[in-house]
């Protein structure tokens, strides 16, 4: 996972209209970025919704939200249309930015390992400097938690 204090990776995805896409290009604004396993999934979906339903307390202070997963833009698309989602979605089809960020390993599940997205979200600050990272989260309750986390650097 990358550590506090670590740079933003300078890497392009792509949103969920197929745009390409790099963090590093908003310099100047907090950055919150929540990796999720995939869309339209019970848990992926509770978080999501967690994050809209805080999106005002989250965004406040000049910061943008996005999420991320391997899933494709139209996945993405329907995914935003689905839930009412009032966020842009990063599609990382080859896993380099998830990689990058730690959030890219070996999982198991029912004995079963395979590589897949590793459920973590990332807060950067204006310069582009990690500043917190949530290893793992609780989907219900994350928006609440994030927003929270933010009100304390204000």
């Amino acid at each position: 996972m990358l550590e506090t204090g670590s740079h933003i990776p300078d890497i392009d995805v792509l949103d969920q209209d197929g745009n390409k896409v790099n963090l590093t290009s908003f310099r100047g604004k907090m950055i919150v970025l929540y990796a999720y396993p995939k869309d339209n999934t019970s848990g992926c979906t509770t978080e999501a919704c967690s994050m809209r339903d805080n999106y005002q307390p989250i965004t406040q202070d000049d910061t943008l939200l996005f999420g991320i997963s391997c899933d494709p833009p139209s996945s993405h698309l329907k995914f935003i249309e689905n839930n009412r989602l009032n966020f842009p979605l990063l599609s990382d089809s080859d896993h380099h930015l998830l990689e990058a960020l730690g959030a890219w390993g070996e999982k198991s599940m029912y004995g079963r390992k395979y590589f897949g997205v590793i459920r973590s979200t990332f807060v950067f600050d204006r310069e582009g400097i990690l500043i917190k990272v949530w290893p793992k989260v609780k989907v219900k309750t994350h928006g609440e938690d994030v927003a929270a986390f933010l009100q304390t650097l204000s």
